[in-house]
């Protein structure tokens, strides 16, 4: 769907010069060319205007099919963006506060259990209060992954299955809750299957599946027509697909299957959108929660969630690297220095694990997008598109 907001335009009218846009599309070109990645789609928007939006390489390197800017690609994390800006909705009608416990409507997680791990035995602690639902938009939740550590908790987490797709995220929440927590509540940011729990919160709260609420409060309205938990039939044809096997270690690529629907609507990571659906997304942020004559939420609400949330709270750099906090669902730029890549204070950005990046700069009133299939390859190409894009600022 074309927006009335998100027309193309010169790139010149928005401050882009045409020689550091084509230095982006070569250097893109260059890493396909370099069987980096299959192809990308990318698009960069300013001031409400697209100044450029091209597809390059392949959507599906064992046929060869060409990239198309209405490539549908698996985004992974990026699905957490769109749950919390659900949550926020519920929040501004009265049907949550950021400070309840999350017990209130999710009561298998009353009384939360951390452990201590002292030489070598672990022990378990009371938590020092209960997990908040500001605390799952955060990440401060004492959740964390099963693969992102060998802990007690994390082979807990491995051996209970906690990650299923042939459950629902009601199971989902049955499996984690009795798992000790890694850390207390609100002591030290940790990434999570905090999107994972929202997701199945939300369901409680709006007594709809996860899906059906996300379609009719945000897809729907925002005309994000080909974003969803799965992809129907008639647009297989449309999915972008990585490499068989990773360029550098040699290992076989597996992503989410998302030809079928999935009984988990993995509010953390299981939704595929087009460059253009996630673009209008982000333009209503960048626009103060509005797109086109359609409100979802007020402008304060969303300067809440895209302000720092974690203050003193440690362990964000260990995702993000120095220079970042972390608001209501994304990560937020402290400052123009710090971080090695170019940008501003306030911009605040997030990605998925198959590859795809998103950022919004509201200083420059600019969104940017590259999507990709290329996992071991992310934070490589992440950190080289952000470079081109702000140096292909001409004004």
């Amino acid at each position: 769907m074309t927006s009335p907001t998100l027309q193309p335009t010169d790139p010149g009218a928005v401050g882009f010069s045409a020689a550091g846009l084509h230095r982006l599309h070569e250097a893109l070109s260059r890493e396909i060319q370099r069987s980096r990645i299959p192809g990308a789609v990318a698009l960069i928007a300013r001031r409400g205007r697209i100044a450029w939006f091209e597809s390059l390489g392949v959507r599906d390197p064992a046929s060869g099919t060409k990239m198309t800017n209405d490539t549908i690609f698996r985004i992974y994390s990026m699905t957490k963006a769109i749950v919390s800006v659900a949550t926020m909705m519920l929040m501004e009608e009265g049907r949550l506060v950021l400070a309840d416990p999350i017990s209130r409507f999710l009561p298998a997680f009353a009384k939360p259990k951390v452990a201590v791990e002292r030489d070598g035995k672990t022990e378990l602690v009371p938590a020092e209060r209960e997990i908040t639902i500001q605390d799952l938009l955060r990440h401060t939740s004492g959740l964390t992954y099963e693969f992102n550590g060998e802990t007690s908790v994390h082979r807990a987490y491995r051996e209970a299955k906690v990650f299923r797709r042939d459950q629902t995220n009601s199971d989902l929440v049955g499996a984690l809750a009795p798992i000790p927590l890694l850390h207390q509540p609100g002591a030290r940011w940790e990434y999570s299957r905090s999107t994972d729990v929202l997701g199945r919160l939300l369901e409680v709260v709006s007594g709809k599946p996860l899906g059906d609420l996300l379609l009719e409060r945000i897809l729907k309205p925002l005309g994000m027509a080909d974003t969803g938990f799965h992809v129907p039939a008639e647009h297989h044809h449309r999915i972008a697909e990585p490499f068989a096997k990773d360029p550098d270690s040699g290992a076989d690529i597996a992503l989410l299957d998302v030809r079928k629907p999935s009984m988990l609507q993995s509010g953390g990571g299981g939704m595929v959108a087009t460059t253009l659906d996630y673009a209008r997304f982000l333009q209503m942020l960048l626009n103060g929660g509005a797109l086109d004559g359609v409100r979802l939420l007020s402008r304060k609400t969303v300067e809440h969630m895209t302000s720092d949330h974690l203050g003193s709270i440690a362990g964000i750099a260990t995702m993000t690297g120095p220079g970042y906090g972390f608001g209501l669902g994304f990560a937020v730029r402290l400052a123009d220095g710090i971080v090695p890549t170019p940008g501003s204070a306030g911009q605040y950005y997030w990605g998925g694990v198959a590859g795809t990046i998103f950022w919004v700069d509201p200083k420059e009133q600019l969104i940017a997008l590259l999507m990709t299939q290329g996992p071991n390859q992310r934070e490589y190409n992440r950190a080289l598109f952000r470079g081109l894009v702000y140096g292909a600022f001409g004004d």
